[in-house]
């Protein structure tokens, strides 16, 4: 593995990470009142068409990290969106010992 792929793989995993801290404050919170569903809205098409990006490429870094990143980003915007009962539902069944 060249020093490029390696990078790009640190990139991905960083990224990734940076998106589950607030994905697991959801899911123990059940609050996203401070999130703002228009930025996530954007972060999620981004990440879309990044993926989709990687995906033409043929880019493992990318198709990984964005792909995974979509779906954290789109985790966090629907648990914006939706209604608090919904939202308690979907967080008890990911955490149910709250």
């Amino acid at each position: 593995m060249d020093l490029v792929t390696i990078v790009g793989f640190l990139a991905a995993l960083a990224s990734t990470i940076s998106f589950s801290p607030q994905a697991w404050k959801i899911i123990k919170s059940r609050d996203t009142e401070g999130i703002s569903a228009v930025s996530y809205a954007i972060t999620t098409a981004a990440f879309a068409l990044w993926l989709a990006y990687g995906i033409m490429l043929g880019r493992w870094p990318l198709i990984l990290s964005n792909g995974i990143c979509f779906l954290l980003a789109a985790f966090i915007l629907a648990m914006t969106v939706l209604p608090q009962a919904k939202k308690e539902r979907v967080a008890e069944t990911l955490d149910p010992e709250r």
